[in-house]
């Protein structure tokens, strides 16, 4: 099983072996690796330069360690999706060939604050229905969401039977998703979402928040998604100009 000298730095064809033996099942999905001392012995490489392609491992989110316990292989993204793609999470499920769900936490009306007045360009006067729902993907929940949505295009509040709110805006008030604005960042353990998801406590969190706008330009739509990190992964198309 030693690595077999090539040109690159040994910590690279360390990564590039150990990837090889989670992509092959040498180590499965969630099995904790060896010790740091058997596997140097099993690779034939010094404790610093495995720990080196580790750490790199671990920033890829390839593996993960816990403090004390050991290292183990990351579960593989069953969705993905490209940024730049706007698909519903209904519709990333489905692609998944997973049956999708929806578990509707909350919905409420309030009045819009400062910073909904700005997104929606709204006034004060109108009001805002707030949703909080738990997505499921064959009965496992896998994303937190808010949203936030003007009154004046729901007027009757959402149809549950419907678990798309880009459906219940189409048939019920003729609005149509173009595109959305969107900002990504990574959480750790957050509080009230992780245990609601089921996270183990180093299981991070993709949070997506997304204002949406019609054909018109009009923000219609405003969400916050928190995606567990080991469900779901995004890129991006980067094109040189």
């Amino acid at each position: 099983m030693s690595i077999k000298s090539d040109n690159r730095h040994l910590y690279l064809q360390v990564i590039d072996r150990l990837k090889h033996d989670i992509e092959t099942g040498v180590y499965k999905e969630k099995e904790k690796l060896p010790s740091e001392f058997e596997l140097s012995k099993q690779l034939g490489v010094s404790r610093a330069t495995l720990r080196e392609a580790l750490r790199v491992l671990e920033e890829e989110n390839v593996i993960i360690r816990r403090h004390g316990v050991g290292t183990f292989v990351n579960s593989r993204p069953m969705f993905t999706s490209g940024i730049e793609q706007l698909s519903s999470v209904t519709d990333m499920i489905k692609q998944a060939g997973c049956k999708p769900g929806t578990i509707f936490l909350s919905s409420s009306i309030q009045g819009p604050t400062e910073e909904d007045i700005r997104r929606f360009r709204c006034s004060k006067d109108e009001e805002i229905l707030l949703v909080e729902r738990v997505r499921t993907a064959n009965d496992e929940p896998v994303v937190y969401c808010v949203d936030k949505i003007l009154c004046k295009y729901l007027p009757q509040g959402i149809s549950y039977e419907n678990e798309s709110l880009f459906e219940n805006l189409h048939h019920q008030a003729n609005r149509d998703i173009a595109y959305a604005v969107a900002h990504i960042e990574p959480l750790g353990y957050h509080e009230k979402v992780s245990p609601i998801l089921e996270c183990e406590p180093e299981t991070a969190l993709l949070v997506l928040k997304q204002m949406h706008y019609d054909y018109n330009d009009e923000p219609v739509l405003y969400s916050i998604n928190y995606f567990k990190s080991d469900k779901f992964s995004f890129h991006v198309l980067r094109k040189r100009v």
